[in-house]
């Protein structure tokens, strides 16, 4: 599978990229052997490049990843982890969407201490003796913070070689802007604001990140389901006009003879800013879906015709 760098770290990551989010038990139980399976399947597909997060199944997603890939080659792989979010012992009042998770409870946590010590509690999790690159995460509500202590404290980091690059996984196009131009990043996980239906990222954000050299790593590319054959938009029930669109979408690339879900996984990569697309499966039957779609040729036609 291609790769390409991600900005200038120098790091090269595969365009397409498994999200362990469903396999942390996003919405249900997938169990390790799934769990373990659709890894598995990733590899044999020649994805090289996997995301996770502490967040996911309060780690439970980051001690499946690791299993699944201790035994792997560990130069051929690029795995990002996040921080923001640490662990601690205690019974988790609200699971955030996890059917499945270990016995730990998430606080928030933005402070350089806090850093260090997450990414320090990720490896122990994942098995590995690195990770590759260091997001913070859903920071949107502790900006400051983060950017006066946690993305410093990720630089400091780099610099000893501890990690390869740094960056942000964020859900909304102000705070992406915000730490593309205050903190010293290689790359930014942009979720769902560059895809077929929202492409808000699109005015400032690509061009900005293009010309600082920050990688785009783009996610949420199906807006939690609708483009996939779903009605859920942001994990939300999708309004009418949005499911309109979708419908539109829809019958566009059925004119070209292409999956919804096709288009939805071509389309941010069209932008040069764009390093690859972050998929989550929660099998390996979905999985390998995803890859095929995600390999199919795409008329030129049908970019031409896009809305």
């Amino acid at each position: 599978m291609e790769r390409r760098a991600l900005g200038s770290s120098g790091v090269e990551v595969t365009r397409f990229a498994l999200g362990t989010g469903p396999l942390g038990g996003l919405f249900e139980a997938v169990g390790d052997e799934r769990a373990r399976a659709t890894v598995d399947a990733a590899w044999e597909l020649g994805v090289r490049t996997f995301d996770t997060a502490p967040h996911y199944g309060a780690g439970l997603a980051e001690q499946r990843l690791g299993a699944a890939l201790r035994d792997r080659p560990r130069d051929e792989y690029v795995l990002s982890t996040k921080v923001g979010r640490r662990l601690v012992p205690g019974d988790e009042d609200d699971p955030q969407g996890f059917a499945e998770s270990l016995a730990l409870r998430r606080e928030r946590d933005y402070s350089r201490d806090g850093v260090r010590r997450s990414l320090e509690e990720s490896l122990e999790r994942l098995g590995l003796d690195r990770v590759d690159v260091a997001l913070v995460h859903d920071a949107e509500d502790y900006m400051d913070e983060a950017i006066a202590e946690a993305f410093p404290a990720l630089a400091e980091l780099r610099a000893q070689g501890v990690v390869r690059a740094i960056g942000a996984g964020l859900n909304y196009v102000g705070p992406m802007l915000r730490v593309a131009r205050e903190a010293d990043v290689d790359c930014i996980l942009c979720a769902g604001r560059y895809t077929l239906l929202d492409r808000s990222a699109a005015d400032e954000l690509l061009p900005e990140c293009e010309q600082r050299g920050v990688g785009i790593l783009a996610a949420g590319v199906f807006n939690s389901g609708i483009l996939a054959g779903g009605t859920t938009y942001d994990y939300e029930p999708a309004p009418p006009e949005l499911l309109d669109r979708a419908r539109a979408l829809a019958s566009l690339c059925d004119r070209h003879d292409v999956p919804l879900a096709a288009a939805a996984l071509a389309f941010p990569l069209r932008h040069p800013a764009v390093t690859c697309v972050l998929v989550g499966a929660r099998s390996a039957e979905e999985l390998a879906a995803n890859v095929s779609a995600f390999e199919r040729p795409l008329p030129e036609a049908l970019w031409e015709e896009l809305p």
